[in-house]
Order: C-alpha cells, then sequence, then structure tokens
C-alpha cells in the first residue's frame, strides 16, 4: 500500500466538557423545541460519538435538567432588590424575559422543584424575598401563589406565540379571519359579558397584561403578610 493509499487514522476525540454539552442542548431546544434534543442529536452537534456523552449524563431527563437549571442563571438578578415586593416582581419579570429566550422553558416550569445550584438559587431568593415577614407556612404559600400566576402567564404568551407561528397569522391577523364568525355568535346576545368584553374592553400588549396581573398577585400577597395589631 503506498503512502498515497494508506487511509489517514482517525482525528483525536474532540475535547468535551459538561459546558459544552449544556450549551449544545440549549441551542437544539431554542431551534427546534424540546423534541429536538437527545443525547444522540447533542453529540452530532458537538461532532461526538453518543457514547462519549453518557460519561456526563446517563438520560435525557438528565439533560433536561442541565439545560433548565442553566436558564435558572439568567433569572437570578446581579444584585438583591431593595424590599420583598421588588424582588419577587424582578424575579418574575426575569422568569418571563428568560421563557421568551427559551420558548421551551414554558413547558417545563411549574413541575416539581428544580434541584440544580441555579433553580435552588432562585427559590432561595423567592423565599430570601418574605423572610421574616410572615410565618414560614405563609411565606411558601405566598410564594407558590406568586409562582403559579407567572407559571400560567407564561404558558398562555408562550402558547399565543405557538399559534402565530404554527398559523402563520398574528394576533391581529387571527382576529379579523374569525371576526365575521365572532360578531354573529355575540348578535344572538348569548353573550353578553362577553360581548361587552369584545367591545368595551381595553387591549393590551402581553407585557402589560403580565405586569398588572403581577402587581394584583401582590397585591394579595401584601394583604398576608400584613400582621394583625399584638
Amino acid at each position: 500500500m503506498t503512502v498515497w493509499d494508506r487511509p489517514e487514522p482517525p482525528p483525536p476525540p474532540v475535547p468535551l466538557d459538561r459546558q459544552q454539552i449544556i450549551a449544545a442542548a440549549i441551542a437544539l431546544a431554542d431551534e427546534g423545541g424540546l423534541g429536538a434534543v437527545s443525547v444522540r442529536k447533542v453529540a452530532a452537534r458537538l461532532n461526538a460519538g453518543p457514547m462519549r456523552l453518557y460519561g456526563y449524563i446517563s438520560t435525557k431527563d438528565e439533560l433536561l435538567d442541565l439545560i433548565v437549571d442553566e436558564v435558572h442563571a439568567e433569572i437570578l438578578p446581579d444584585e438583591r432588590p431593595g424590599d420583598w415586593r421588588e424582588a419577587l416582581g424582578v424575579l418574575a419579570h426575569r422568569t418571563r424575559q428568560a421563557a421568551l429566550r427559551h420558548v421551551w422553558l414554558a413547558d417545563l416550569l411549574g413541575g416539581r422543584p428544580t434541584l440544580g445550584p441555579n433553580g435552588m438559587a432562585v427559590t432561595e431568593a423567592n423565599l430570601a424575598a418574605l423572610d421574616g415577614l410572615a410565618d414560614i407556612d405563609t411565606v411558601l404559600r405566598a410564594v407558590a401563589t406568586v409562582s403559579a400566576y407567572v407559571t400560567g402567564a407564561i404558558r398562555r404568551e408562550i402558547a399565543n406565540l405557538r399559534a402565530e407561528r404554527a398559523t402563520g397569522l398574528s394576533k391581529r391577523e387571527w382576529q379579523r379571519a374569525f371576526g365575521p364568525h365572532v360578531t354573529t355568535m355575540l348578535a344572538t346576545g348569548r353573550f353578553p359579558a362577553l360581548s361587552k368584553a369584545v367591545h368595551d374592553g381595553t387591549e393590551v400588549d402581553a407585557e402589560a397584561s403580565f405586569a398588572t396581573g403581577l402587581d394584583w398577585v401582590l397585591d394579595a400577597v401584601a394583604a398576608k403578610l400584613t400582621r394583625p395589631p399584638a
């Protein structure tokens, strides 16, 4: 066999670490959603064999745990805000912003607690905002209530964004397309409250709607934190 016919040796393995795996998985999820993420696809993205990744992760669930925790680092503010209301508000808005950057996050919010270091730091920040302002059970319920609102509002907003992408219709275009049907239904008189909402309600954008709802939830939390006089 001549030197020209002899096959070249395989290239050495690509350097690999956990942070590269996480970055590749997040990029895949951002491009194609959670369905685009698998150990094999991440390995291909990194030009590595799947078996090399199993030295770092055992299952896809572990891979998802890692990317969720990585995005939770984006939620943590650089500095702790001054009072409890500002602290919870900043965390809520930063959660929404992270979900808009990584829409797949909406599918993984609201389940069991995230136990990675960044997820636990976010939980700590929420609880610390109310520490000493009420008994621990009240604090836990308050944080859970705010979290439920934030998760629900984000999922609704992301669902609308996905609908726009799936149909190719903006919200305004969708309203125009179904406007005649809605007008016909409201004209029956069967839906007076809905008719009033459609004709008299003020439409606001998603960010303003989120902020208003969050303020109402925080008002309710404030009422529960008010201790009766001794």
